[in-house]
């Protein structure tokens, strides 16, 4: 419970944002690192070629373009994952053992869904060099576990598989334009544009059937491929059925499939994704707040055969989610020490004493004292005759600063 010593407030920025965004962040960055995951960094401006050579990824008029002094047009990072990517690859043409990476980054992309400057913060992991569902079902229970580290409790994962849609596309044998098209009215479960719009191609009535049951196989995972299978599906859709039951059962054992719903008309933008994909919604944001899948054929555009997987918070929009008692509000100081002149060096003894013990200290001339309207804990007095610490309207002398710190703590562990 914070001691305010002056209740009169003063104009301040919005340090609360700051603080809460802060304090998500070191906690994602905790629960990373206890799946056995290291930090990385990229850079933030990459060569403009690295994105516009692979079709399908980032849209390229949503990047933000700038040129260097050699006239080499570059953009401000757009996405994460592709140049990691790159990176592994341009030292390994294959993996001998797993490889475990996460990062925090501003992302930019010039679209309605990022901020008005373009940036948006990313946090995700990256999993190199595992091709299995148990790989899968980690980073997905990582996910859920990130979620109930911020006592989200509304929050649901749709799991879908890429390959399912392009095995469909590829027995279809539509044109570019017209697999898009395909892919949007799915994406939209727009049911009654599916029918039309292949009756106009002319195409297969098996795949028809198909096409038209995608948008209502969503649900409860055994409910979904077991629908699922009722279709004429062919041996490569039925693969990959078997795969999301694979991951299934791993999740089963992890005791958090009650998180996770099949959702087979999940069609990612980014077309790098080819096995499961993933999406994680909260009930207070209206888009997904977590995107995420396997990519095995990303390396191959730089001469590397690297299976990964791998997922992305937006933070401002997890921010949204989390209540905001779950990120506890401790940016007041620990203490403010006022003190008379006479006693000027022993108040800076004990001020380094307690700021070498990670507490927050402030300190001022006693004389300003009706001044100050910091927010804080406790409040320390000096004067010629007698040393004072005052909590929560209590007050009590003290001998040294470790008598301090145990104060503090015990009205920390009360409250």
């Amino acid at each position: 419970m914070p001691l305010y010593h002056n209740t009169q407030t003063k104009p301040i920025i919005n340090i609360n944002a700051v603080y809460e965004k802060q304090q998500l962040i070191i906690k994602l960055k905790k629960r990373f690192s206890s799946y056995g995951y290291d930090e990385i960094n990229t850079n933030s401006f990459e060569r403009y070629d690295l994105y516009a050579q692979l079709n399908g990824t980032v849209n390229k008029q949503e990047m933000i373009k700038t040129i260097d002094n050699n006239g080499q047009v570059l953009v401000l990072r757009p996405d994460v994952t592709i140049p990691i990517t790159k990176e592994i690859a341009a030292v390994n043409t294959h993996l001998k053992d797993d490889l475990r990476f996460f990062y925090v980054a501003d992302i930019f992309r010039q679209n309605n869904e990022q901020a008005e400057d373009g940036k948006s913060t990313q946090a995700g992991v990256e999993y190199f060099g595992n091709a299995s569902s148990e790989a899968d079902a980690e980073i997905i229970a990582l996910a859920i576990h990130s979620f109930n580290d911020l006592n989200i409790n509304n929050f649901k994962i749709e799991l879908g598989h890429a390959g399912f849609f392009q095995a469909l596309a590829d027995e279809l044998k539509l044109d570019e334009f017209n697999t898009n098209e395909l892919k949007k009215l799915i994406q939209a479960k727009n049911v009654t544009g599916i029918s039309p719009f292949l009756e106009n191609l002319n195409v297969a009535n098996d795949l028809k059937i198909i096409a038209e049951e995608i948008p209502f196989l969503y649900g409860e995972s055994k409910d979904v491929i077991n629908r699922a299978k009722t279709l004429p599906l062919s041996d490569i859709m039925i693969s990959k059925l078997d795969n999301l039951t694979e991951i299934m059962n791993h999740l089963i054992a992890y005791n958090i499939e009650k998180h996770v719903v099949i959702d087979l008309g999940l069609i990612n933008y980014m077309d790098y994704y080819s096995d499961m994909i993933f999406q994680g919604f909260t009930e207070n944001v209206s888009r997904p707040v977590l995107m995420g899948g396997r990519y095995d054929q990303l390396a191959d555009h730089f001469l590397a055969r690297i299976p990964a997987s791998g997922f992305a918070f937006n933070t401002e929009m997890l921010l949204q989610s989390t209540p905001k008692n779950s990120l506890k509000q401790h940016h007041c100081v620990d203490s403010i020490i006022y003190y008379q002149p006479s006693e000027q060096s022993k108040s800076f003894k004990l001020a380094n004493d307690l700021r070498n013990n990670k507490l927050r200290i402030l300190m001022y001339p006693i004389t300003q004292a009706d001044d100050i309207h910091e927010p804080t804990k406790s409040i320390i007095s000096l004067t010629d005759s007698k040393q004072i610490i005052t909590i929560a309207d209590y007050e009590q002398s003290f001998k040294d600063y470790t008598e301090i710190i145990n104060l503090l703590t015990e009205t920390e562990e009360r409250i």
